[in-house]
């Protein structure tokens, strides 16, 4: 069912053809998140070159390499089961961001004062290392001072990962963002199964699989051109949408405007059993219903007021779930065809468009108000300035 679901959603977009192949690794993708299913936690990366069936989903994260400097190609770009740090401390010498001075007396004592700013700066690596991590990643920088340190060990490590990388990667390995080295104990370290660096088209992508808390999963696209993979990954999002709202809310309803139809169809008998001149405003609501398979119709390029009408009977009969076929220029069972869409969806759709009828309505109202506009008002408009 949630493959379909996602499928109908594909049905109008740019990747129509492989809608198969997508909805298929959409689905995989949000089942891996946890209960909560934060999307956040879907990584959708664009990778130019390549067909469009290249795309793949990592059950785990990937992100792209990241600024290195020298003594980064000397580190290692495979583990078996390594331990993951990761920080929120800057690796590299810096100097102060506000003005420091510092008075001295005796200028001997100049050298101590660098050589205590390499010391700290030697701690902290010294403290990564001892805590038997071979993966290190940062959100601030690593200098070049640090990577040729962790190269010298065999450490791999990354600086400037972006923050939503560094999540997913805490997600899925079980790590802790350390924003201090003070006490790196092994509850706060991480670890997967594999961890690789590896070509993907042109650039180059760290792969971290096998996590023991897969709560976060990565979506390699791939395509011929930058627009056409933009376009997919639009698509994706709306996809992956509807996929969280069927697993929330497994109630599904038909589509093609089937059951905006059926609404219109009880709405109108409905108001036939009303006395007051409210029965006017339930029949112009059920009337306007009609107007999202009319839509669909037109869209398609077929003679709407046919389709309408023919809904129309159809439903009279109780063929609640006949809807417009886009496909065979006609009506047809979206149940039956497979055209879904999550019961939470229309309802929050029904609900927000009410109110905004409601709103515009009201304030139509409130500036056409002849005594608001001074219409009623029998006394002389006032003279303007300078005109006496």
């Amino acid at each position: 069912m949630l493959i379909r679901c996602a499928g109908t959603t594909l049905n109008s977009k740019l990747i129509a053809n492989y809608k198969e192949f997508f909805s298929t690794m959409i689905v995989d993708a949000v089942l891996h998140l946890d209960a909560d299913m934060d999307l956040k936690m879907i990584g959708i990366k664009k990778v130019p070159g390549g067909s469009v069936t290249d795309s793949q989903l990592v059950t785990g994260v990937c992100f792209k390499k990241t600024f290195s400097y020298a003594g980064f190609e000397q580190q290692p770009k495979k583990f078996d089961s390594p331990k993951i740090v990761l920080l929120n401390v800057e690796l590299e010498l810096k100097s102060e961001r506000q003005n420091a001075e510092i008075r001295i007396e005796d200028p001997t004592k100049y050298q101590s004062i660098v050589d205590a700013e390499w010391d700290i700066i030697y701690d902290k690596l010294a403290r990564i290392v001892k805590s038997g991590a071979k993966v290190v990643l940062s959100r601030l920088p690593v200098g070049d001072l640090a990577t040729q340190y962790f190269a010298d060990r065999d450490v791999f490590c990354a600086g400037r990962v972006p923050a939503e990388d560094l999540e997913r990667v805490a997600a899925a390995t079980g790590a802790v963002v350390q924003t201090s080295l003070s006490d790196i104990s092994p509850q706060v370290l991480g670890e997967c199964k594999l961890f690789e660096e590896k070509q993907v088209g042109s650039e180059r992508f760290n792969f971290f699989t096998g996590c023991p808390k897969t709560r976060a999963v990565s979506i390699l696209l791939r395509g011929g051109a930058e627009q056409f993979i933009a376009e997919t990954e639009r698509s994706m999002h709306d996809a992956i949408c509807i996929v969280k709202r069927a697993i929330g809310h497994s109630q599904v309803v038909g589509g093609g405007g089937a059951i905006e139809m059926e609404l219109s169809r009880y709405l109108r008998e409905y108001s036939k059993t009303i006395k007051s001149k409210i029965q006017g405003i339930v029949a112009a609501f059920a009337k306007s219903l009609e107007i999202i398979p009319r839509t669909l119709a037109e869209n398609a390029g077929f003679d709407a007021t046919d389709i309408v009408n023919d809904l129309r009977a159809k439903h009279s009969k109780d063929n609640r779930w006949f809807g417009v076929d886009i496909e065979n220029e006609g009506t047809c069972d979206t149940m039956k065809s497979f055209v879904w869409e999550p019961a939470l969806v229309k309802s929050n759709a029904l609900a927000s468009a009410t109110e905004a009828a409601c709103m515009i309505l009201s304030v139509d109202e409130t500036v056409r108000n002849p005594k608001s506009e001074g219409l009623n008002d029998n006394r002389p408009a006032p003279v303007p300035r300078g005109r006496r």
